[in-house]
C-alpha cells in the first residue's frame, strides 16, 4: 500500500535528518512515487510529519494496548494487584524497547529534544494514558497521595527502560553485544522487576516514615 510505504519511509528520514533536514523528493522516490502523491494525500512536508507521528502513535498503542487492558484499574483495586499491573506494564515495554523499529525511537528521541505538535499527538496518543495509568497504580501499590512522588517514580521506572533505545549503543557496547537478544533482555527485564519492587518498596517506607 503507497501510503504505508511513504509512512514507513517517511519515518526512517524525518528519524534521521529531522524535519528540516528530510527530503520529501527522497521519499517518494524511495517510495517508488511522485511527488505529488505526499501533496495529495497529506497535503506536504509538514502534514507527512504529522502522520507519521500519528502512526507512531497508533503502533505503540496496539502493541501496549493488552498489557495496559491487563493492568486496567478497577474500583478497590488492591496494593498488591496494582504492583502486579506495574510489572506487567513494563515488561511490555521492555519487549516494545527491545523489538520495536528503531527508526520510531529516533523520531521520538527528536521529539523529545525539541518537542513539536508531532509531540502532542504522541503523547496524546496511548502514551499519555499510559503513563498516567502507571502513576494510579503506583499510588495505590504504595499509598503514597502525594502524586509528585509517583510521578518522579514513574519517571524513574520508565527511564531504565526507555535507555534500551535512547542509549542503546552504550548498553550493546557494555554487554558485550551486537544486539539485544533473548538472553540479554530477559536479563534485563528481570533486573528491571526487581528495581521496580525495590523503588515500590522504598516508596511504602517512606511513607511510613512521614509524620
Amino acid at each position: 500500500m503507497l501510503q504505508q510505504r511513504l509512512l514507513d519511509i517517511a519515518i526512517a528520514e524525518f528519524g534521521a535528518k529531522g524535519l528540516e533536514g528530510a527530503s520529501t523528493r527522497g521519499i517518494a522516490k524511495a517510495a517508488g512515487t511522485a511527488m505529488s502523491s505526499i501533496t495529495y494525500h497529506y497535503g506536504g512536508k509538514e502534514g507527512l510529519y504529522l502522520a507519521a507521528a500519528d502512526h507512531i502513535a497508533a503502533q505503540i498503542g496496539e502493541h501496549m494496548a493488552p498489557a495496559l487492558e491487563l493492568g486496567a484499574l478497577s474500583p478497590g483495586m488492591t496494593a498488591s494487584a496494582a504492583r502486579t499491573a506495574v510489572q506487567h506494564i513494563l515488561a511490555r515495554f521492555i519487549e516494545t524497547m527491545g523489538t520495536k523499529n528503531s527508526a520510531f525511537s529516533l523520531f521520538i528521541v527528536r521529539e523529545q529534544m525539541e518537542p513539536t505538535e508531532a509531540f502532542d499527538r504522541i503523547y496524546g496518543g496511548l502514551m499519555g494514558k499510559l503513563l498516567e495509568t502507571i502513576v494510579e497504580l503506583v499510588r495505590i501499590a504504595t499509598g503514597r497521595q502525594d502524586p509528585f512522588a509517583c510521578e518522579v517514580a514513574v519517571l524513574t521506572l520508565m527511564g531504565q527502560i526507555v535507555m534500551l533505545r535512547a542509549s542503546c549503543a552504550t548498553a550493546l557496547k557494555l554487554l558485550r553485544r551486537p544486539s539485544l537478544d533473548a538472553d540479554a533482555l530477559s536479563a534485563l527485564a528481570a533486573r528491571i522487576a526487581a528495581n521496580t519492587d525495590a523503588i515500590l518498596d522504598r516508596m511504602i517506607a517512606e511513607r511510613q516514615e512521614l509524620p
